[in-house]
């Protein structure tokens, strides 16, 4: 199948339609991994074995789960929501666990003086972890946030199986219709990459100051 110009400068404005679904899916699931991911971490550094044990197997097993499993677990299993819905919330859940190892590596890293003299000054429990413990832990592992958002940008063709029409459906339906692939996914390609290079350098770059900080 030879190029065509013509047939990518007509697929691209639909593929760039189907991007702001796969941009909308990624910023949401981003906000509720990161929000979910914190609140998990938190709850197992509290010790209490009828929580932490439960929450600890909850996360090892959809960590251990295809993502692509899931999708079609919650699409047949919940057909009162819709295909969108669905994807936002079963992504963002998957990669909360991921969220949540990486706060708790932070979580770790914090000293261990630095929780002492919280104790010694009578701070409350939530000014202990949100003035001093949480943004020296975020501070720690922002790189290793940012990498789990790049992933999940990644991720998100996967939600073609519960017929989300974000960039890769739009690009297969595309050519299904006009007998055309490889203009259509030729470009869906360079739009990813386009998308997340940039990101991942700049990633790179926060490391490498946070590591001279």
């Amino acid at each position: 199948m030879i190029w065509s110009w013509q047939t990518a400068w007509d697929v691209l404005p639909v593929l760039l339609r189907g991007f702001e679904v796969t941009l909308l899916v990624t910023v949401l699931g981003s906000l509720l991994a990161t929000v979910l991911g914190l609140f998990a971490a938190m709850v197992l550094q509290s010790g209490v074995r009828a929580i932490t044990y439960p929450l600890s197997f909850a996360l090892t097993f959809i960590r251990s789960t295809p993502l692509v499993v899931q999708l079609l677990a919650i699409y047949i299993g919940v057909p009162s929501m819709t295909p969108l819905h669905i994807g936002i919330l079963v992504i963002g859940v998957h990669y909360t666990t991921y969220m949540s190892e990486a706060y708790r590596a932070g979580i770790d890293a914090v000293p261990r003086a630095q929780w002492e003299a919280c104790v010694a000054l009578s701070l409350p429990k939530h000014r202990t972890w949100f003035a001093v413990v949480i943004p020296q832990a975020v501070r720690n592992v922002l790189p290793a946030l940012g990498n789990n958002v790049i992933s999940m940008f990644k991720d998100t063709p996967f939600l073609t199986v519960i017929t989300v029409t974000e960039m890769v459906r739009v690009a297969q339906n595309y050519g299904s219709a006009h007998f055309r692939y490889i203009e259509a996914f030729t470009l869906a390609g360079a739009i990813f990459l386009a998308a997340s290079y940039p990101t991942s350098v700049l990633l790179r770059k926060m490391e490498a100051r946070l590591a001279r900080a």
